[in-house]
């Protein structure tokens, strides 16, 4: 028996979830899932002054939208909190410590002044400035200093920072699930900072610190992370503590193919980049978009079964998802693709659920409540749905069975409405008011019937009839549409359009 799979979500409380972190956390969750382990919200909000009020609700309000639920974080804490990294701030600085005494890092008290005139004077003579083995002896450190110095620099309370030393000469092979083996020499690494001279660690050393006390068996994040992948590395070693799995996912790319996914992207293309709406920027929420929907299509960014199934529930996906199936390169978005997705779930959902969301719409449009009798929207719903991408959709498709029309389609009219097409609607009304079963087949029969009798052709009776039911040349099967509206409503529009187009 392994040890228990554990993965963490670890986001920065900046502003509103990106897709991209939302990806990422979906692939944590099925990862768990799969394998019977845990899933951790872990806020990294080290850095105070970027933290942008109310985004870490908004991160957990999103996930619970998503319907992927945190099993431990700051709201639902379990047995390795707090979960907040300013909350843990005490915990990094002896592990820092720790690392000095192992001879792993050292003080620096190099002032900006100082390393900015060092930059300058490298990029004079075309070079790059790095912080390293080949010239930290040359600066201000507890490495270039006695220990008397270091000491009394420290006692005298000169500011100071704590970085990571860098091997030298040595190649590492680093492990990624999805990458393969990378392999890294160390004599291209910089001195990182892993404690700052606030008295906050960085990003690096609180995120190995947590990853280890937090017990994380997996780390499966973006690949934005993959440069930082040879310090984790380094650092875990360092602590001689046992590593995680890594695995980096690909980035999503814009529409185009090229380049990354941003929140102008979709503001330019007019699609959503964020799971709920944050300000100005509408989310999928809002848009009219089910959950299933959108992890059905962010699954399939930079994932694949291997099969050709691409409709999948949560539980399927937990069932179907590894990460071996994950590719390395970037996952175009797709918008229509989306709209695809959320068509095919709309069409799995039956009609009475579908009802009751179309009900603010239909509150909206100010439709009473008699219109709405029993049945009735249910009715309509399964006639016009396969149509509709999103909810919404489905008054623009069907108004017509909730209020007569008030106009008629101007280029309809022009091309149906004849010399003598009030004449045989009139006709049409006397053969459909005597009409006893108004259902579409009998309605269907009787009119065809009718217009064999009458010598008519279809294209004169038809579409004018058509016109005056629905408003336009649109719709479902006419019959249906007759059928559902009921013989006192047909007749009435049919009176309606006489005396209006006459």
């Amino acid at each position: 028996m392994g040890k228990k799979t554990r993965v963490r979500f670890a986001p920065s409380p900046t502003g509103p979830l990106h897709i991209g972190g939302v990806r990422t956390a979906l692939f944590n969750y099925l990862f768990a899932k799969k394998n019977g382990g845990d899933f951790v919200l872990r806020i990294e909000d080290t850095d105070q002054s970027r933290r942008v009020e109310g985004a870490e609700e908004y991160i957990i309000e999103a996930m619970k939208w998503c319907g992927i639920p945190f099993d431990e974080d700051p709201t639902k804490p379990g047995a390795f909190g707090p979960y907040r990294q300013s909350e843990r701030k005490h915990l990094y600085k002896q592990y820092a410590l720790e690392l000095i005494t192992k001879g792993h890092a050292y003080y620096a008290f190099d002032t900006s002044e100082k390393l900015d005139f060092h930059r300058k004077d490298h990029e004079a003579k075309g070079k790059t400035f790095i912080y390293n083995w080949h010239n930290r002896l040359k600066l201000d450190n507890s490495l270039s200093l006695s220990e008397e110095e270091t000491h009394a620099k420290l006692n005298s309370g000169q500011p100071y920072v704590i970085r990571f030393k860098s091997p030298q000469d040595q190649k590492l092979v680093l492990q990624d699930v999805i990458r393969g083996d990378i392999e890294i020499d160390t004599n291209v690494l910089d001195d990182k900072i892993l404690f700052k001279s606030d008295g906050m660690p960085t990003y690096h050393l609180a995120n190995i610190v947590d990853d280890h006390l937090m017990e994380i068996s997996h780390v499966i994040r973006g690949e934005e992370w993959l440069p930082s992948l040879a310090l984790h590395h380094l650092l875990y070693d360092a602590f001689g503590w046992e590593k995680p799995i890594f695995a980096h996912l690909p980035l999503i790319m814009k529409p185009t193919g090229k380049g990354k996914l941003s929140k102008r992207d979709g503001e330019k293309g007019g699609f959503p980049v964020f799971p709920l709406s944050w300000k100005e920027s509408q989310g999928y929420r809002e848009t009219g978009y089910f959950p299933e929907a959108v992890l059905n299509f962010m699954a399939f960014l930079g994932w694949n079964p291997g099969t050709e199934q691409e409709l999948f529930s949560l539980e399927e996906l937990v069932q179907e998802f590894s990460l071996e199936r994950v590719n390395k390169s970037g996952a175009r978005f797709d918008p229509e693709k989306t709209k695809w997705y959320n068509h095919q779930w709309l069409q799995k959902k039956n009609d009475g659920e579908l009802a009751l969301l179309f009900d603010s719409i239909l509150d909206d449009h100010k439709i009473p409540s008699n219109v709405r009798h029993d049945g009735y929207v249910e009715k309509v719903i399964s006639l016009i749905k396969e149509r509709a991408n999103f909810v919404q959709d489905l008054w623009e498709l069907g108004s017509y069975f909730f209020e007569t029309p008030a106009t008629y389609a101007e280029k309809a009219v022009k091309k149906q409405w004849k010399e003598d097409t009030p004449t045989i609607m009139e006709h049409l009304a006397e053969v459909l008011g005597s009409v006893e079963d108004y259902s579409s087949a009998t309605l269907e029969a009787n009119i065809k019937n009718w217009i064999g009798e009458q010598g008519y052709s279809f294209g004169k009776v038809m579409p004018p009839l058509r016109l005056v039911i629905v408003g336009d040349m649109m719709g479902p099967h006419l019959f249906d549409i007759m059928a559902v509206l009921g013989k006192e409503e047909c007749l009435l529009r049919i009176r309606k359009a006489i005396n209006t187009l006459s």
